[in-house]
């Protein structure tokens, strides 16, 4: 598995939606890879600092933006800024 493949399943991981198989695969990736370690960490704490806040919705382009964006950054891509 690789950074990237985890950071895919990451929302699979925090809904619980994980098959058990790959399960295994992305537990033993976080436990060898310090970087998505951490991505781990500060999103499980990003979440529980909002968990009981109010929830916001952001339109479908705004989504799509952000998830390009950090998608890209996580690939090593540079994103060109939107003119």
């Amino acid at each position: 598995m690789t950074c990237t493949d985890f950071l895919a399943k990451l929302t699979d991981f925090f809904d619980g939606t994980v098959p058990p198989d790959l399960m295994a695969e992305v537990e033993h990736h976080i436990a060898e890879c310090k970087h998505c370690e951490v991505v781990l960490d500060s999103t499980t704490k990003t979440i529980n600092i909002y968990r009981d806040h109010e929830l916001y919705d952001f339109p479908p382009e705004l989504q799509q933006r952000i998830h390009s964006k950090v998608m890209a950054r996580c690939a090593g891509l540079k994103v060109p800024a939107k003119r």
